[in-house]
């Protein structure tokens, strides 16, 4: 899924086409947005979700679907702070701040989450089923919104989460890391909205 990126994803995945599906949004709508789309042409029975940036190794596909294939789990997060792997250095306070916007995260879901910013998830076609078509937020916030919409179904008992420890290679901004904390601001808020006052 190609959210109109500036460089040369589309010219990279059209050498692909022939064996996946590529979808391109004509005009950038955010990181929900992709989702979304994305969401809506799968067709496997497990979905993984991978950000193109390679912050997230895809070599560790195979750790954070056995959960699933061992058939103790129906949603796998994944965090960087679980693990012993490599994890590049950065920023004090994007640490910190993934650290209050998890904690909050799981008061209101009741969930022991360590990384809810993590974008290497893993959910069952049933799961995905299930909440996709709920999803709203179009930019960061869809993480947040996510495990929202997960936890209420763990809550139900509709839903077994699994948690994995993995490596990162994070970027600095030179490299073209996007986030910043106006998406912390809108990371609460989408906390507060999806588990309060959303079904």
């Amino acid at each position: 899924m190609n959210d109109c990126s500036s460089d040369k994803s589309k010219e990279i995945l059209e050498k692909y086409k022939d064996r996946h599906k590529i979808h391109h949004h004509k005009i950038n709508k955010g990181k929900g947005a992709a989702l979304k789309t994305g969401f809506q042409n799968v067709t496997g029975d497990i979905i993984v979700i991978q950000d193109a940036d390679l912050e997230y190794d895809p070599n560790e596909y195979s750790e954070i679907i056995q959960p699933v294939l061992d058939g103790k789990a129906d949603a796998v997060f994944t965090s960087r702070f679980l693990s012993h792997r490599p994890h590049r250095v950065l920023y004090f306070w994007h640490y910190v701040g993934n650290k209050i916007i998890t904690n909050f995260s799981n008061i209101l879901t009741n969930l022991n989450l360590t990384d809810i910013e993590s974008g290497y998830k893993v959910f069952t076609k049933e799961i995905l089923q299930q909440i996709k078509h709920q999803l709203k937020s179009k930019r960061f916030g869809i993480e947040p919104e996510i495990v929202a919409k997960v936890a209420k179904l763990n809550k139900k008992g509709a839903c077994r989460v699994y948690e994995v420890g993995i490596s990162y290679s994070g970027r600095t901004y030179k490299e073209g890391k996007k986030i910043g904390w106006k998406d912390g601001i809108e990371a609460i808020w989408c906390i507060i909205k999806y588990n309060l006052f959303s079904r």
